[in-house]
Formats: structure tokens, C-alpha cells, sequence
């Protein structure tokens, strides 16, 4: 199990009256991201595609100035997020396509591979292209804007079994389109990706024992790591102590070489 991860300095990274979108912020990554940029003096609106009540309790938790349920495969909710979300903060300083189709737990572990194949397409590969060009173009007029994308480390080394194909196709398009559309919308906008590794979120919280050791013996730093890892390196890719980063993929693994 992850050690405690230590608090930032007074000061870190700070956002002050920014506005910024977190997709897929009703727990785990996301959930940390919007609770980080929050204490960087960020003011959110946050999405997720069904669990209303605990994104609720996230926004409620950072004073949300809006949320969104919706299904970020429909191109017209994406279209219903961008009007929502533009409504509540004008065009964000911050986007972050952090939502992603869960393969791992509940229903989607019953799906077929081609089925989840087209889920992760659609969510993780084409609402983040889609809501990224989308928001980038607006960001570029306006001058200024910083997009954070969620790839997946070992989408570049490859890993067996059928989520190793299916989350290495997704992330991998996410990854290079992450380095294409900060060469399009430079010099305004930033666009980087931030790469967990082994993180313990809901799977990993009871996956096998077999796994258990897996990560200890990949990752040099001995240890899983945690939403809040994931989510202190998110706050200072968008914020202006990152002001020379852009098309940049950062791996968070602890370390993992694979």
C-alpha cells in the first residue's frame, strides 16, 4: 500500500483566479485533480458521465462553480459540456480530458474486446481530441490556456493481455495527439500529458495478490502511487511554473522501466 504522499509547499504551483474544467472528477484521478487545483485558488467545473451524487460531493468539496453528467461518447453532450461549462467560466484557463471508460470494475469487465475497444476509442480518444481542438481554438484566440491530457505509461513499452492492447491503443493515440496539438496551438496554448503508472485507485485497491508483487517489483520506489501523485504533477503542468513545458508526456510511476 502507498505511503502517505506529503503536502506541497505553501505556495506551490499556485492558480490564482483561474478557471479550469476537470472531465471524469467524481472519484480517483480526477476526483485529486479538481482537490489540487482547488488549493492552487482554482475555481472548477467538473463532469463526470453518471455518478451524479459523488460528483456532487466532489464539487461541493471545492466549491465548484458547475457540474456536468453526461456521456462524453455523444457528440452532442460534448457539444452540451462546451456550452455549459463556457456558460459558467467564460473560455478556461485549464482543461483537463482526464475522463476515461472503466474496463477493470463494474459492467465494462463483461464487455467483449471489440466492444471495449469502441468504448475506449470513443471516450478516451475521441472526446479528448474533440474537446481539445474545441477549447484549444478558443484558448489560442483569447491568448492564453493550458490542456492537460491522462496517457498511460506503459502505452510506450507495451504490456500483455488483452487491457494491455486495449488501453495501449487509447492512450497511445492520446499520447501522440498530446504532442500534435501543442506544435498546432503554440504559442498561446500549452498542451502536455501527464502518464501514471501503477496507481491505486478502485482496481487496484483489491486486485490479486499476484499483481501485488508485480508492482513492487517494477516500480523502483517500492510502493503504488497515489491519485494525489497524479494530481500534484497536473497542477503544475497547468500552472505558469510550467510556463516552458509543452508536448510533453511525464511519466509519474515511481520510477518504473520497463
Amino acid at each position: 500500500m502507498p505511503e502517505q504522499t506529503p503536502e506541497p509547499p505553501a505556495g506551490f504551483a499556485s492558480l490564482p483566479n483561474r478557471t479550469a474544467v476537470v472531465t471524469g472528477a467524481s472519484s480517483g484521478i480526477g476526483a485529486a485533480i479538481a482537490r489540487e487545483l482547488h488549493a492552487a485558488g482554482v475555481t472548477l467545473f467538473l463532469t463526470c458521465r453518471a455518478s451524479a451524487d459523488r460528483l456532487g460531493a466532489v464539487a461541493a468539496e471545492v466549491s465548484a462553480a458547475g457540474r456536468f453528467v453526461g456521456d462524453l461518447a455523444e457528440p452532442a453532450e460534448r457539444e452540451r459540456l462546451l456550452a455549459e461549462a463556457t456558460a459558467a467560466l467564460g473560455t478556461p484557463d485549464v482543461w483537463v480530458n482526464n475522463a476515461g471508460v472503466d474496463l477493470l470494475t463494474g459492467a465494462g469487465r463483461s464487455l467483449a474486446y471489440e466492444e471495449k475497444l469502441a468504448a475506449l476509442l470513443a471516450v478516451d480518444v475521441t472526446a479528448t481530441v474533440a474537446l481539445s481542438r474545441s477549447i484549444g481554438a478558443a484558448m489560442r484566440e483569447r491568448g492564453r490556456g493550458a490542456i492537460l491530457n491522462v496517457g498511460w505509461d506503459q502505452a510506450a513499452t507495451g504490456m500483455d493481455g488483452d487491457s494491455g492492447e486495449l488501453f495501449a491503443v487509447a492512450k497511445a493515440g492520446v499520447m501522440a495527439f498530446t504532442r500534435s496539438l501543442a506544435v498546432s496551438l503554440a504559442p498561446e496554448v500549452r498542451v502536455n500529458c501527464v502518464a501514471p503508472g501503477w496507481i491505486l485507485t478502485a482496481w487496484g485497491e483489491t486486485a490479486p495478490e499476484e499483481w501485488q508483487a508485480r508492482v513492487m517489483r517494477e516500480t523502483p520506489l517500492k510502493r503504488w502511487g497515489t491519485p494525489e501523485d497524479i494530481a500534484r504533477c497536473a497542477r503544475w503542468l497547468c500552472s505558469d511554473a510550467a510556463s516552458f513545458v509543452t508536448g510533453q508526456i511525464v511519466n509519474v510511476n515511481g520510477g518504473a522501466v520497463r
